[in-house]
């Protein structure tokens, strides 16, 4: 596979944010929150305003989308973020794609001054946990009800965490590597 780039979406990437949603829905439907025949007629403003609500970072080698995911700050917290909805072509699996993926994700969430970074996946999803806790994460106590009823993977979630902070055990980044901060205010 040709190099692979992880690049965080702008509003003005709607479309190429769009594409792959729905590829990831059309391929995983049970996965999602959404479906296909829910978000396929959606005009621009709601893809413009999906991106301004949380940070989408998508994979692609040469112009071809290879995964997508999200990182959202977690609800009343400033210092932790989520890392969600990832998804990986069938053909790009296996590939360190849904490394590549996460790593912008850690690096991005420390440029946001975060010191956690938490996953929720399905407790019987043992793919999905397997690679959290292969990347670092710690598995925790915290669960809930799952957003999404799959037979296979079980009706509750499991919070894992990867500390982020400045610690020994700390994940290490590549964020001048890979990223650069969103510009801002002078």
């Amino acid at each position: 596979m040709s190099a692979i780039r992880v690049r965080v979406l702008a509003e003005d990437d709607w479309q190429d944010y769009r594409a792959v949603r729905l590829a990831s829905l059309q391929e995983a439907p049970q996965a999602f929150l959404a479906n296909y025949a829910d978000e396929a007629d959606k005009p621009e403003s709601y893809w413009r305003d999906r991106l301004r609500q949380a940070e989408r970072l998508l994979a692609e080698s040469e112009g071809t989308p290879l995964g997508v995911a999200s990182l959202e700050m977690t609800q009343g917290t400033a210092d932790s973020a989520d890392f969600c909805d990832l998804w990986v072509t069938p053909a790009a699996r296996n590939s360190g794609v849904a490394s590549r993926i996460l790593q912008a994700a850690i690096d991005q969430a420390v440029l946001n001054g975060c010191t956690k970074l938490y996953y929720w996946v399905s407790t019987e999803n043992a793919r999905a946990v397997g690679f959290a806790v292969n990347a670092g994460f710690r598995v925790t106590s915290q669960r809930r009800r799952a957003h999404i009823e799959n037979a296979e993977f079980g009706t509750q979630e499991i919070a894992l965490v990867l500390s982020l902070a400045n610690d020994p055990g700390a994940v290490a980044t590549s964020v001048s590597a890979r990223l650069t901060p969103k510009a801002g205010p002078s």
